[in-house]
């Protein structure tokens, strides 16, 4: 861990780091920018190990809020944008245009176009540290992490070990010879059990909780429509012709409730569709997995009391052990108030719950309820410097090919 080799490192607004081939892994490093404090933190799994000012973007040019993750590198870019604008060791952010980078100009307090300037000495030697994925959360006010654990948080699974024989299973049958078998009086060591299998691709996980949106629904409503016989072709969550059309079919055959909602993707319809394909209740929930910037896992899951926000929260686990089945995890909560007409088109009427009082990460993390199927897969994916973003407002729309899930919470 870098922070046995750092002596009186302190949170300065001046520049402090530590030497990047201190880096052992660079897996379980984490930024957090802070816009009010105009500063950025580097830890090392739950260790803050270096700091120093930054300038981020100036009024008109606000730099977002939000949770981020370096998409690109390059020791030497020009602007884009602005006058092709040298911007040494860029650390890309967004492909619309925001990154961390050197600047001669770091004045301790907002002066960019967006992107978050850093001293020339820093820049340089966290671009060393740094590997491509690695997350940057960016806030108003500074945030610290904390140590967190919840059931509902994803470790490794530990192999189930062998059951021992009971004395009736060992009980011969009527006319055979009775058998004499040594029983163990002492049960299996935890040494003994095995460990779990570290994945075959280390790369962390980047995970996504939240509300399913209008693109979830319309796969599965094509998906149980063609199972009954109403045909859409293959599923791409669009509403065409022929979806619409499968639709109306259904509505002759399997009379639905008339509601207010003149939506051609209602609550109502999608319940009856679930009900005629044997489907049970449709869920109000998605996790979805990427890894190396690229979709590898989107599964259903539920949302207890979905009138209530979930807040914004960000997770990431920094030491997964396979020999105990145990992952430490540390989580913050980044302040995310939705306007009215988010809420309204989410079906949220309260943000009580999960941001305004008591403990919003407990209670957003009480209220997911994922299959043990699921649960399964990911625990099996999981390795340290994985993280876990808790959203209402979904996929962001920064969020693309050659992206980890961005999360906006100021644009």
């Amino acid at each position: 861990m870098l922070s046995r080799l750092v002596l009186g490192l302190g949170l300065l607004s001046a520049t402090a780091l530590v030497h990047p081939a201190l880096a052992a892994d660079a897996r379980t490093l984490q930024i957090f920018v802070s816009k009010d404090a105009q500063s950025l933190t580097l830890y090392d799994g739950a260790e803050a190990v270096a700091t120093s000012k930054v300038s981020t973007g100036k009024p008109g040019h606000t730099t977002p809020s939000g949770i981020f993750s370096v998409i690109e590198k390059q020791k030497y870019h020009e602007s884009n944008i602005y006058s092709a604008a040298p911007m040494p060791f860029m650390q890309r952010l967004t492909w619309s245009g925001i990154a961390l980078h050197e600047s001669n100009a770091v004045p301790h307090y907002p002066a960019s176009h967006g992107c978050v300037r850093m001293p020339a000495a820093f820049a340089k030697q966290l671009y060393k540290m740094t590997a491509m994925g690695v997350p940057v959360v960016i806030t108003d006010a500074e945030l610290t992490p904390e140590a967190i654990d919840h059931p509902t948080l994803f470790r490794p699974d530990m192999p189930t070990p062998p059951a021992l024989l009971s004395e009736a299973a060992l009980r011969p049958a009527i006319g055979q010879v009775p058998v004499q078998v040594a029983m163990n009086d002492v049960a299996m060591s935890s040494r003994e059990i095995p460990a779990a299998t570290p994945p075959a691709n280390d790369t962390p996980i980047r995970i996504l909780i939240t509300r399913r949106s209008q693109r979830e629904e319309v796969i599965d409503l094509q998906t149980y429509l063609n199972e009954l016989g109403f045909a859409v072709g293959e599923p791409d969550g669009l509403l065409g012709s022929a979806t619409l059309q499968a639709i109306s079919d259904f509505k002759l055959k399997y009379p639905v409730e008339p509601t207010a909602d003149k939506s051609p993707v209602s609550d109502v319809l999608l319940k009856a569709v679930y009900a005629a394909a044997g489907k049970g209740t449709p869920p109000n929930g998605v996790i979805m997995i990427r890894q190396g910037f690229q979709p590898v896992l989107e599964e259903p899951i539920s949302i207890v009391n979905p009138g209530l926000a979930l807040g914004t929260h960000f997770f990431f686990v920094h030491d997964v052990d396979f020999e105990t089945g145990s992952a430490a995890w540390m989580g913050a909560t980044l302040p995310n108030t939705l306007s009215r007409a988010t809420m309204t088109g989410l079906g949220i009427s309260s943000l009580e719950s999960s941001i305004i009082s008591g403990t919003p990460i407990a209670n957003a993390l009480n209220r997911i309820d994922i299959p043990e199927e699921t649960r399964r897969k990911i625990n099996a994916m999981l390795t340290s410097g994985s993280t876990l973003t808790i959203s209402d407002t979904g996929l962001g729309p920064e969020t693309g090919k050659g992206t980890d899930f961005i999360t906006l919470t100021r644009g």
